[in-house]
């Protein structure tokens, strides 16, 4: 059996909340050219993986829309996301769109319709069991988007974003210095703290520059202890990327702190970052380098 022609495969679950937007997202998902199976129960999940499989290069970009309208086949969902770890040439993405209880039910008035595990009853008695039956299902999720807010053009913009063929749900190490004094980045998934680090700050000279300049970097890197940092950092994270990656995280926030976030951290992030450029698609982010211009009267 040949993967190498399918090995670009992208595969995205499309689930959540009934009224949340999944007909806007598979529509969307159409004009970016996937293959759009909308209801798809979960027990043929694995026949369709199949079909994939032996079609090659044809069904490389796939959009499965799957909620409680087939709620009694979720256990074989389950079992059949389980499978996927199996599976070495698609990892399937899921999104999950959800939106407020407000929102859900000012959206099926409006419809005029009645939720799907609430027929005959009050919207929000079937938001609410819907809402506890797709729990664990949003707990594998790997994309939530919260619709409440977006206008149906907005969530269009945001999947074709996001899935575009030049985007291609790539992995994305953001690499981001900043200061512990102007407080935590709320968006970081990794923080590693180098305040232990010898501080240019005290060095009269180099106090006004960044670890940008030159002269700054050379003296952050002379040290016994940032190389040893280095070397157990970067290779805790060669270990790391590989499994985030194949759980389906499209991107990763590593987050390097010092007292400012003027000096050490953004000249170790620019290292880490170079580090892993020619693996990764990374981005650099230097969140405090200018609060001290922003400070100067």
């Amino acid at each position: 059996m040949s993967t190498g022609a399918i090995n670009d495969t992208q595969m995205v679950i499309i689930t959540g909340m009934s009224g949340a937007g999944k007909t806007v997202a598979i529509q969307s998902f159409e004009d970016l050219g996937f293959f759009c199976v909308d209801n798809l129960p979960p027990t043929l999940l694995p026949k369709f993986l199949e079909l994939m499989e032996d079609s090659g290069n044809k069904m490389n970009k796939v959009a499965l829309v799957m909620d409680l309208r087939g709620r009694e086949f979720f256990d074989h969902l389950f079992k059949a996301l389980d499978d996927f770890t199996e599976t070495s040439w698609v990892t399937p993405q899921i999104l999950f769109l959800d939106a407020d209880d407000s929102t859900l039910v000012r959206r099926y008035k409006e419809t005029r319709r009645s939720h799907p595990l609430a027929p005959s009853g009050l919207p929000l008695e079937g938001i609410q069991m819907e809402r506890d039956l797709l729990e664990e299902l949003k707990g594998r999720a790997q994309i939530i988007y919260n619709t409440s807010k977006m206008k149906p053009k907005e969530l269009r913009e945001r999947i074709i974003s996001e899935f575009s063929a030049n985007n291609k749900s790539a992995f994305t190490v953001n690499v981001m210095s900043f200061g512990f004094k102007h407080g935590l980045p709320i968006d970081a998934d990794l923080v590693f703290d180098v305040r232990f680090l010898p501080n240019p700050h005290y060095i009269d000279h180099m106090r006004p520059k960044t670890g940008l300049d030159e002269e700054v970097y050379n003296y952050v890197m002379k040290w016994n202890e940032t190389n040893k940092f280095l070397e157990k950092v970067t290779g805790l994270l060669s270990f790391m990327l590989p499994h985030y990656k194949r759980e389906g995280k499209s991107q990763l926030v590593i987050a390097i702190g010092c007292t400012g976030g003027q000096h050490r951290s953004v000249a170790l992030t620019e290292y880490i970052a170079h580090f892993f450029e020619n693996d990764y698609h990374t981005r650099i982010t230097h969140r405090d380098i200018e609060r001290r211009k922003e400070q100067t009267p």
